[in-house]
């Protein structure tokens, strides 16, 4: 009986490992996908449309290359969802110039990405949930600082904070 513990203990110790490893892959290249929409959320909040336009394309790289293999549950569930979600938004941004187009694209961008952040729990550092009245639409923010990628420089702080994720 004390061998069948034992055995046990040391499969739930493997088992706990492999998914400390598969966080291990996937915590990097989930902050690493954080920081890319980021550049691309001040591109729009900076009114650089051919910015945004490099920047999404770089985002969406990340995003098809990210280690989803080594999530499980939920995890993967969540990101199977919200990462078609991100290439739906994103590949509009590439492909114009419009900034007014890129902009509308991008809220299909950050509705995933505050899903994903508040799902998967893999963020290194605290994110911000803004929220702007005027287009109804919230974006993720590395700052507490307004940066409203929706208006840019018409209407930079417009917004709120509605919620801060650590």
């Amino acid at each position: 009986m004390r061998v069948l513990k034992l055995a046990a203990v040391a499969l739930f110790t493997v088992i706990g490992l492999q998914s400390a490893q598969a966080q291990n892959k996937a915590k990097p290249a989930f902050n690493k996908l954080v920081n890319s929409y980021m550049v691309t959320k001040n591109a729009l909040a900076d009114d650089k449309n051919d910015k945004a336009n490099v920047d999404a394309k770089a985002f969406l790289a990340l995003v098809k290359s990210f280690p989803a293999s080594e999530l499980k549950g939920e995890q993967k569930a969540l990101w199977d969802a919200q990462s078609a979600e991100l290439v739906k938004g994103a590949t509009p941004i590439t492909s114009t110039s419009v900034l007014k187009d890129q902009r509308e694209s991008f809220k299909t961008v950050s509705y995933a990405m505050i899903k994903l952040v508040k799902g998967l729990k893999m963020n290194s550092s605290t994110i911000y949930v803004q929220y702007c009245p005027m287009v109804r639409s919230s974006w993720l923010n590395e700052v507490k600082a307004v940066q409203n990628p929706y208006y840019g420089s018409q209407m930079y702080d417009c917004g709120e904070v509605k919620e801060t994720i650590k």
